[in-house]
This record gives structure tokens, C-alpha cells and sequence, in this order.
């Protein structure tokens, strides 16, 4: 049950040449609950990463932004899962999506890694289990596989950055609303969202 959701990672690269890139918007989501929340997220090196933690309710949740570069993200989640004794269905990993429009998050469970490095790692280090939850948010395609790489490592125009500080701003609190009332009423209020470039 989503209401077991214990661990919410942001996937990212570190260093701020990578902080406002479109590989980041997992980070940006994180950052955004932070902030909500009014807790500060510390480095800490045993988990290779940005942690922090929040307490609602009964909810008791904890946040990590990985300092590895993205292809190595299941080193810190693997760390955190380990010493927290965290089964995947407890955590949630947000991420960029090639295949959703600026603007869109949706949020599912389970599923493959889609050619994303963070999620691939990701799963290899929980032992191959693909069943934790993801929170996608759409970054849209350069509609040339060969382009990914530096389109996800660079900046958006204007209109779109702001399509998806909107949809993160959404999600942050479709967040709260997992965590109090569960996934489907989370998932209902999030999937009708849409913020258009303007």
C-alpha cells in the first residue's frame, strides 16, 4: 500500500552545472517537498547523497537527492534501502520522462527502465526488483534517439521550464496527498493535471 511509501529519491547529477538540466527534475521535485516542509537536506556520505526527513502525520518519510552521477543512482538508494531495511514497493523514485510532455507527471508502479540510466542502476542494486514506485516527470523527446543524451543534459526554453516547475509543483503536493489518503487518490488528482508552454 502507497501509505508504506518510506523513501523518496530524486534522481539527478550533481554539481550545478547539472542543477537546472532536464535530468534533474527528479532533484527539483525533492527539493520542492524539502522547501514544503521547511527541512534542510544534508549531505550525508554514507548514503552518497542529499538526505532529509519528514514527519507527517503518522507518515514518517525520508528524502534523498543521490550526489553520484546519475548512472550510478542505485549506489545510494541501495545504501539507504539496506540500512533503513526498505523493501522497493516502500520507496518512490522520481525521475525525467523522455515519453511525457512538459507539463505532465504521472506516477505508477513498478515497470522496466525505459533506456534510463538512474532507473537501471536503480534496479540492479535492489536485486533486480522492479516493483518500487516511480513519479515521472515529463521533459518531452528531441525526436532523435541519437539526440537524447545532450537534450536530458541540457536546459529548457523558458515556456517549458516553467510547464515543468508547474507540473513538479503539482506532484509535490499530490505527494501529501499520497501519503495521507493513498496512490489512487494521488494518482487521480495528478493525472488530470496538464501545464501548457505558454
Amino acid at each position: 500500500m502507497s501509505n508504506d511509501i518510506k523513501l523518496i529519491v530524486g534522481l539527478a547529477n550533481p554539481g550545478p552545472e547539472y542543477s537546472k538540466t532536464r535530468h534533474n527534475a527528479g532533484a527539483w521535485l525533492v527539493e520542492e517537498l524539502a522547501r514544503m516542509h521547511g527541512i534542510t537536506l544534508k549531505a550525508e556520505s554514507k548514503f552518497f547523497g542529499l538526505t532529509g526527513r519528514i514527519q507527517q502525520g503518522s507518515a514518517d518519510l525520508r528524502l534523498l537527492i543521490p550526489t553520484t552521477f546519475m548512472n550510478l543512482s542505485g549506489k545510494a538508494i541501495g545504501a539507504m534501502a539496506n540500512f533503513y531495511g526498505l523493501a522497493p514497493e516502500q520507496i518512490l523514485v522520481v525521475h525525467d520522462e523522455l515519453d511525457l510532455p512538459p507539463g505532465v507527471a504521472r506516477l505508477k508502479k513498478g515497470g522496466g527502465h525505459g533506456g534510463h540510466n538512474g532507473l537501471k542502476d536503480t534496479i540492479s542494486k535492489l536485486g533486480n526488483n522492479k516493483e518500487f514506485y516511480r513519479l515521472r516527470i515529463g521533459i518531452g523527446h528531441p525526436g532523435d534517439r541519437n539526440r537524447v543524451s545532450g537534450y536530458v543534459l541540457g536546459k529548457a526554453p523558458a515556456a517549458e521550464q516553467r510547464a515543468m516547475d508547474e507540473a513538479v509543483d503539482e506532484a509535490s503536493r499530490c505527494i501529501d496527498i499520497l501519503l495521507k489518503d493513498g496512490i489512487t487518490k494521488a494518482m487521480n488528482r495528478l493525472h488530470t493535471f496538464k501545464a501548457e508552454p505558454a
